[in-house]
């Protein structure tokens, strides 16, 4: 081998040593990389299937054609989701249905306790407004309007702002402030069609107008 052939194997040594491994470990990190992502998504798309189907018993469960749900069932159910599928929204609709069985069956601490912790951290906006709603109207029922009231605070979505400011009305209603439960039913009669606004929202106003008169 010639001395230009030991200065090119040299330099290709040397090229290799700064060039070549971190190439190689990209490389390999990039392959790494890829088939984790797709095991990954893979692992997302079994989760979400078998959450699917949980979530699937769970309201047919819940939606009996009797309307008389079996509480263990549900609770069992919707514990299942929380435990395999914690922080998704399956298991956040799941708690839902466990508050909805604890109103019907009077226990309204229960369903305080899970719609408040879905209001704490929901996993979209639509499921942080249900609950929000659903647990104004639970506190409204513990005595607690003014509690649930400044849970209405702030602006709603544009879709919810008839609902909360209905549901405000009733709270404001409930505690005997009658020219600003007015307002809200006004609001919330503003934020639908006039076809949507004829109804028992209505009737509400049509009441307050009575009492005053």
């Amino acid at each position: 081998m010639s001395s230009t052939d030991d200065e090119q194997l040299a330099e290709f040594k040397d090229w290799w040593q700064r060039n070549g491994k971190p190439l190689v470990t990209g490389g390999l990190l990039a392959l790494v990389v890829v088939f984790g992502w797709q095991a990954w998504t893979k692992y997302q798309a079994n989760q979400s299937q078998g959450a699917s189907i949980v979530y699937q018993q769970l309201l047919e469960t819940t939606l009996t054609p009797d309307g008389k749900p079996d509480p263990a069932r549900v609770a069992d159910l919707a514990g299942k989701l929380k435990n395999e599928f914690g922080g998704s929204t399956y298991a956040q609709y799941g708690s839902l249905f466990v508050a909805k069985v604890a109103v019907d069956t009077g226990k309204l601490d229960d369903a305080a306790t899970e719609l408040k912790a879905i209001v704490d951290k929901p996993t979209n906006p639509t499921l942080g407004e249900i609950a929000r709603q659903r647990l104004a109207q639970v506190m409204a029922a513990q005595n607690k309007a003014d509690e649930a009231l400044k849970l209405l605070d702030g602006d709603a979505d544009k879709a919810f702002v008839a609902t909360r400011e209905e549901l405000k009305g009733d709270l404001l209603v409930q505690l005997g402030r009658t020219d600003e439960a007015n307002a809200a039913y006004q609001k919330a009669k503003a934020a639908l069609s006039d076809e949507a606004a004829v109804g028992g929202l209505q009737i509400k106003l049509d009441d307050l107008a009575k009492g005053d008169a």
